[in-house]
């Protein structure tokens, strides 16, 4: 099972334990009229952890509950954070249902009919990679005989993801969750700084003063140290403080963020840039994917060294017809601090 993130999951915590992130999160994201039909006003969060028939105490990370319709019949929201890929994210969800099933049993919390209520199960996932985890619980087995079909299960989830959603654009204006994942997309402190003028904005009312310590609190211990580790952080508990202290440091940061942020894009990019040029070489033919390679190669050397070392390196690249090869420079690429001495080991090769 992937490793999760400690810190991500409990500054997610703290701000969807807020109504009005859940209450955007329900409105801007998840597909569907129905959603305008739920009396978001009886949004209440419940008891997340729960122990089992033999005594294991599990836990998921937040349960809400919301009326629906007429009767008192609630739709309950699993929510789920994520920082990296779990490819048995649907087995732990139909975990995480049946444990919520048996509790609303044994407390006798159901419907007027004697029914169990229906559930959402939310995955929200801010990783840099795209999600490529099954959603659907049936994907996960074997194939059968046609006998079995009707005994397999169908347990799903609904996936944000977030740096997807980021990247398409056509966010929802005014939207609490919105800026979150704007947020966690963000590559430069002047995209921070206008976000943040946003939030304090809308978050100005004085009942809204611990959802500001809420994002202030994700700032110093989730945020900032992600963007610009080993620098200590004084505790924050208002979203104005970060407000202030960025705004004083914005410019004496602004260049290890551009280098962090730099670092950080040239691994992701070359990773993703070589598995798409390997892919497109399987499907399209060698050539392309050697070529699609090395325009990514070529861009990212224009960015660290340079245009001079980039058109310098072109005729170098361009003779080199073996993908572990392109891998191993643009690792060299990532590693060396010396444009000259890179474009050397080139030349040599």
């Amino acid at each position: 099972m992937a490793n999760r993130s400690p810190t991500h999951d409990s500054g997610y915590k703290l701000l969807y334990s807020h109504i009005p992130m859940v209450r955007d999160l329900l409105q801007g994201f998840v597909p569907g009229d129905w959603v305008n039909e739920l009396d978001l006003a009886t949004l209440e969060k419940c008891s997340g952890s729960y122990v089992s028939d033999d005594l294991r105490d599990r836990a998921d990370d937040i349960v809400w509950r919301v009326r629906w319709g007429q009767d008192w019949l609630y739709v309950y929201l699993l929510l789920e954070f994520q920082s990296t890929i779990d490819p048995w994210m649907a087995v732990r969800i139909q975990t995480y249902l049946g444990l919520l099933y048996q509790d609303l049993i044994r407390t006798e919390q159901l419907s007027k009919a004697g029914w169990l209520p229906p559930a959402l199960p939310l995955v929200l996932y801010n990783g840099h990679t795209p999600w490529n985890a099954a959603q659907e619980i049936d994907d996960l087995i074997e194939p059968a005989p046609s006998v079995l079909a009707r005994y397999r299960p169908r347990q799903g989830y609904l996936l944000i993801d977030e740096q997807r959603i980021v990247a398409q654009g056509s966010l929802p204006q005014r939207n609490l969750s919105a800026a979150l994942f704007r947020l966690e997309a963000s590559r430069q402190p002047v995209e921070v700084m206008a976000i943040l003028h946003t939030l304090l904005d809308w978050l100005k009312a004085p009942e809204q003063i611990g959802l500001r310590r809420a994002f202030a609190v994700w700032f110093g211990r989730v945020f900032l140290p992600k963007r610009l580790p080993g620098i200590a952080f004084e505790p924050m508990s208002d979203l104005f403080e970060v407000h202030h202290m960025l705004a004083e440091h914005v410019e004496s940061w602004t260049d290890q963020w551009k280098r962090e942020g730099l670092e950080q894009g040239l691994e992701q990019g070359l990773e993703q840039g070589l598995e798409q040029g390997l892919e497109q070489g399987r499907a399209q033919g060698l050539e392309q994917g050697l070529q699609a390679t090395r325009h990514l190669l070529i861009r990212l050397a224009r960015r660290r060294f340079g245009t001079v070392t980039a058109t310098q390196a072109e005729p170098f690249l361009a003779a080199i017809r073996d993908p572990l090869q392109l891998e191993e420079f643009g690792d060299r690429l990532l590693t060396s601090s010396d444009g000259a001495a890179w474009l050397d080991e080139l030349q040599q090769a």
